[in-house]
């Protein structure tokens, strides 16, 4: 059970990190952009704790199997659209299909990532089997 929580924390961070990461790159990263960094971080965070228990990517034996990590990659080709949608109903903002697909991909590695490190982690803590 503990585990669980250190997954939902994890995930949510990576997508904190995302977020931060794409602000930056568009020159957006200072205290003015908070508002809009958590309209897009929030409804991110919605789609993804919506769809991922769906996929299982809570559930011990998927988590703990290397030949399920495709599972956080497609949750994110929904979550993301999802949050663009989400985002744009809630700014009353036009929904962009690029930013939807740029939004998915990178959010899809930066949990893959997080994904794999938890996975390393606990397969070198004899938690796992892969």
């Amino acid at each position: 059970m503990k585990s669980k929580y250190i997954l939902v924390i994890g995930d949510a961070l990576a997508l904190l990190v995302v977020t931060l990461l794409g602000f930056t790159t568009h020159g957006e990263f200072n205290a003015s952009f908070l508002p809009r960094m958590l309209a897009v971080y929030i409804p991110l965070l919605i789609g993804w704790f919506l769809l991922s228990p769906w996929f299982g990517l809570f559930n011990s034996e998927i988590i703990s199997n290397s030949k399920q990590f495709w599972r956080p990659i497609l949750t994110m080709l929904f979550a993301g659209p999802l949050a663009v949608v989400l985002r744009g109903l809630l700014l009353n903002a036009p929904i962009i299909p690029i930013f939807a697909v740029v939004l998915s991909g990178t959010s899809a590695l930066g949990l893959m990532i997080w994904r794999m490190v938890y996975f390393l982690i606990n397969k070198g803590a004899g938690k796992s089997t892969g």
